[in-house]
């Protein structure tokens, strides 16, 4: 099972990327997924997720308003639009999907049980 993300890169403050995490090896469409993002010296944080049919999402607060999260299960692939990005959203960005069949949208990441190995967003004043 794989999960590449891709999409990521840099950008000026105001700006706007779209992520996209293609799944491989196994079906997600009836699992929750979720993005998380790791800044240089911070720990890993939820940013958001999904549940499995996309009727259901959740944010961060920090991020709620701008960014949003959507899927394609017809694609096996989640998506993450980004809108007036700022210098903080600087990160890493990680998908992840959880092995639970119609589980609920979580922002737990001890609920995920597959991992994207990243891509970087780098966002400059």
């Amino acid at each position: 099972v794989q999960l590449q993300a891709s999409g990521g890169g840099l950008v000026q403050a105001g700006g706007s990327l779209r992520l996209s995490c293609a799944a491989s090896g196994r079906t997600f469409s009836s699992n929750p997924m979720g993005w998380f993002r790791q800044a240089p010296g911070k720990e890993r944080e939820f940013v958001a997720t999904i549940n499995w049919s996309g009727s259901s999402t959740n944010y961060a607060d920090s991020v709620k308003g701008r960014f949003t999260i959507s899927r394609d299960n017809a694609k096996n692939t989640v998506y993450l639009q980004m809108n007036s990005l700022k210098p903080e959203d600087t990160a890493v960005y990680y998908c992840a999907a959880s092995g639970r069949r119609y589980y609920t949208e979580t922002d737990r990441p001890t609920d995920y049980d597959y991992w994207g190995q990243g891509t970087l967003v780098t966002v400059s004043s």
